[in-house]
């Protein structure tokens, strides 16, 4: 294998090279750094060192060693009151910039808006990774009893609208592919927990055009959701309608599902995609 040649920083003219062990050390160190960000991401009141470092499985000196890397570039931040670690600004905006490629929370927004106010119901929008689904953005009904879906929280695919609207419309392969990593973690009674379910409630999803989650990633939350596509008819991300079961009753699955599906295909068609070939027609 050739040496890896990099410019020093100062220096564009000349020429340091690396050798094997040094690029072994240098990817690992960005490894372990990045498994950090990650765990704190996943935080929502922020890790101590001691915490952070058992959950990554790191030394604390090397933990806070790579912290303090991550903290001068501000992608982590101390808070020294409550002596915890947290994710820093600079994360915030690098993650923006992903969004910034298609501008999607921006385009979507107004019709998430609408959706809200024309079912009274929350509206999220999702895109999957790895076999779950991160929350990009939310527009809460105005109802004192609502869900709540907070920007960047993870939820597994399997049990959750947006998880297996965007499921239904990928390939088998890829479907095995994520149950043989994730699993069906049983999460509540209704939980779909077998591949066979599973590909059942896929093939119905298909045909109506919309998911249903009854129940399956919290009692008492009930969900509808459709899929975005992209320019290729490929799934980009999903939008939902979640409240309690006391409000989305039976009867009122099927008119919220044609409304869900009816404001993904406006999406979809704004931002210059279109519907893959099978997809049901639109009931406007």
């Amino acid at each position: 294998m050739a040496d890896v040649v990099v410019l020093e920083e100062g220096k564009r003219g000349s020429k340091a090279k690396l050798n094997k062990k040094d690029r072994t050390g240098q990817v690992q160190s960005l490894s372990r750094a990045l498994n950090i960000l990650n765990t704190l991401a996943e935080s929502d009141d922020g890790l101590s060192l001691s915490d952070l470092a058992l959950t990554v499985g790191l030394a604390p000196s090397t933990t806070h060693r790579l912290l303090t890397t991550l903290q001068n570039e501000r992608y982590v931040a101390f808070d020294a009151e409550r002596r915890a670690w947290q994710v820093g600004v600079q994360a915030f905006q690098t993650g923006n910039a992903f969004l910034k490629t298609r501008d999607l929370v921006s385009l979507a927004r107004p019709l998430m808006r609408r959706l809200m106010e024309t079912n009274g119901e929350t509206v999220n929008l999702g895109i999957a990774d790895r076999g779950e689904v991160i929350y990009l953005a939310q527009v809460e009904c105005l109802k004192p009893m609502r869900a709540i879906a907070r920007p960047g929280g993870r939820v597994p695919m399997h049990c959750s609208g947006i998880g297996k609207a965007l499921l239904a419309w990928i390939s088998e392969r890829e479907v095995d592919a994520i149950l043989h990593t994730r699993g069906l973690q049983r999460v509540t009674s209704t939980t779909i927990d077998t591949p066979a379910k599973l590909r059942d409630d896929l093939e119905k999803i298909r045909q109506r055009g919309y998911a249903f989650d009854d129940e399956e990633n919290g009692i008492g939350l009930r969900c509808v959701a459709s899929v975005i596509f992209d320019e290729n008819a490929m799934p980009l991300t999903g939008i939902s309608l979640s409240g309690p079961t006391a409000r989305m009753k039976d009867e009122r699955i099927p008119v919220l599902g044609n409304n869900v599906v009816e404001a993904a295909a406006r999406i979809t068609r704004e931002m210059g995609g279109r519907l893959p070939k099978g997809h049901p027609p639109i009931v406007n």
